[in-house]
Parts: structure tokens; C-alpha cells; sequence
């Protein structure tokens, strides 16, 4: 065993008979995210980019906004992830349940209400959109492997700043803006998923301040509506040579 997958014997049945072989499977560890030393949830992660992926988490329930608010993060082996930051805690925020598998995804009310800060300007080109495209799933091996797993990916410029894996979109989208806030680099530029953009996983990356939102699939009416609210560019069924714009166009270069 290691870190991120598992070895495990399977029966193989077909109208041709039975037969064994060994599969991988993807680590999914349950943590619980502390702030400050007060405990604010748990989830279920692949263990990999833990310190990105409780800083994100706070940051869509709602606790932390910018990166100056970061001071330490500690991973404990027996499952937690400790945020100590410049923040004033008022007690448990109002929380909205989302689509995400299970609903056990889950964003603050307060990141939904209000008007939005005007995104970077920022422009990406058929080139860098293939480059990054194909940088993300070449990323990790972890999706051949395992069939288990979604990746996010952030790129500025002309180069994949980071790319993350984990059993959950939500998760691999925390890890990138926990990236941000720890300030591995800043939001401008765009962000990749291969999963879907349901109106949780817009509405954290448009609060965070990123400019072009891309999936490899599609975006929901609520996480087109949000696009438009916070005037972010939004990207469904992004390929290589063609990507089908839902929202503002204009930052995609065509020549």
C-alpha cells in the first residue's frame, strides 16, 4: 500500500467465464478541519495537498477570505488538519447544502449574497488552453489507475502553477484555492476541472477572484447564473482545439 492507492483482489465475471486480477483503488481518509483550534467540519479527502485542501475549506464555509489571514497550518497523521489564522470566529455559519454526490458538500450563505469584485483582467489563447488542457490529465496517473478520482489544475502565465487530485471535484477545486491563499500563486489566470460546475464550484472560484472557469464537461443553470452575477468567464466541454463559452467570451483568444 501506499499513500494514495490500495491493491485489491477482484473476480472478474463475463459470459466467458471468471478470472482474478488486482485493481487499484483511490485512499479516501476522513479529516476534520480545525480553525484556530475549534473544529469547523470534516471530509472525506484523498490524502494528498492537505494543507491546500483545509485552507480552501474554510474558505467556502465561509471563515477565511484573503491570504494575509493565514498564519500556520499543521496536518496531523491521525486526521486533522489544523488552520490557525488572523480571523474573528462568530460561532457556526449558515450553511447552504449543495449538489455535490452524497450532498455532503456544503457552502457558506454569506459567499452566495452580495455583490462580487470585479475579475483580473485576463486573457488566455488557444495555445495555452491546449497546453493546459493536456498538462492536467497528464498530470497524474492517479485517474488510470484508480478511474476514481477528479483533477484542477490553475494556470497564468503560460505555465500549470498547480494540479491537484482528489475522490471529490469539490475537494480538487478547495485544494487550488487553498493554493491561493497560502500564496503559492495569485488568482489570475484560469482553473481546469474535469468535473462538473455546479453553482458551489463557480461561486468559490469567482469569490477567490479567478477570471476564466473551464470543465472538461458540463456547468449547471445556477452555476451559469453566478458566471454572469460575478462576470467571470465560463467554460464548458473544454477540448483541446474547442471549448463552448457560456459566459463572456471576450478573455478567449482566437486566432
Amino acid at each position: 500500500m501506499n499513500r494514495l492507492n490500495i491493491k485489491s483482489d477482484t473476480f472478474i465475471l463475463s459470459t466467458t467465464g471468471i478470472s482474478m486480477r488486482q485493481e487499484s483503488l483511490a485512499m479516501e481518509v476522513p479529516y476534520k478541519v480545525a480553525l484556530n483550534d475549534e473544529v469547523i467540519g470534516s471530509s472525506m479527502v484523498l490524502p494528498v495537498a492537505l494543507e491546500e485542501f483545509g485552507v480552501g475549506f474554510l474558505f467556502g464555509q465561509g471563515y477565511i477570505s484573503r491570504p494575509e489571514e493565514v498564519k500556520e497550518v499543521y496536518v496531523c497523521p491521525q486526521g486533522r488538519i489544523s488552520v490557525y489564522a488572523d480571523v474573528e470566529q462568530s460561532g457556526p455559519k449558515e450553511v447552504i447544502i449543495t449538489s455535490g454526490c452524497g450532498g455532503t458538500g456544503k457552502i457558506s450563505r454569506q459567499m452566495l449574497e452580495g455583490a462580487f469584485d470585479e475579475p483580473a483582467e485576463y486573457q488566455i489563447d488557444f495555445p495555452d488552453i491546449r497546453d493546459f488542457i493536456m498538462s492536467v490529465l497528464r498530470h497524474s496517473d492517479m485517474q488510470k489507475k484508480t478511474h476514481c478520482v477528479h483533477a484542477c489544475g490553475f494556470w497564468s502565465d503560460g505555465e500549470l502553477k498547480a494540479c491537484y487530485d482528489d475522490v471529490g471535484r469539490h475537494n480538487a477545486v478547495d485544494k487550488i484555492i487553498g493554493a491561493i491563499l497560502l500564496g503559492k500563486f495569485t488568482p489570475k489566470g484560469a482553473v481546469y476541472t474535469t468535473g462538473r460546475l455546479t453553482s458551489d464550484m463557480v461561486l468559490k472560484c469567482a469569490r477567490i477572484g479567478i477570471p476564466v472557469i473551464m470543465s472538461r464537461t458540463a456547468p449547471s443553470s445556477l452555476g451559469l447564473a453566478i458566471a454572469r452575477r460575478a462576470g467571470v468567464t465560463l467554460i464548458g466541454y473544454a477540448r483541446p482545439d474547442r471549448v463552448n463559452v457560456f459566459h463572456a467570451p471576450e478573455r478567449i483568444i482566437v486566432r
